[in-house]
């Protein structure tokens, strides 16, 4: 009989920890300080090759 019990109820355990860790984060841990500041220049990240978009000759490469 527990070999049914279990496996049904482990969504609810599994959503009850996570309220669990909602209600303790909003309530216990100290408020979160104010963000800090983006850097002025973002690092730009290379362009992808013109040849990514096109589709391959031979597919069983």
């Amino acid at each position: 009989m527990y070999a049914l019990i279990v496996p049904a109820a482990l969504p609810f355990v599994l959503l009850a920890v996570v309220m669990g860790l909602s209600w303790w984060e909003d309530h216990l841990l100290p408020p979160a300080e104010a963000p800090v500041e983006a850097p002025a220049e973002a690092s730009s990240t290379p362009a992808a090759h013109a040849d990514a978009s096109r589709p391959c000759d031979n597919p069983a490469r």
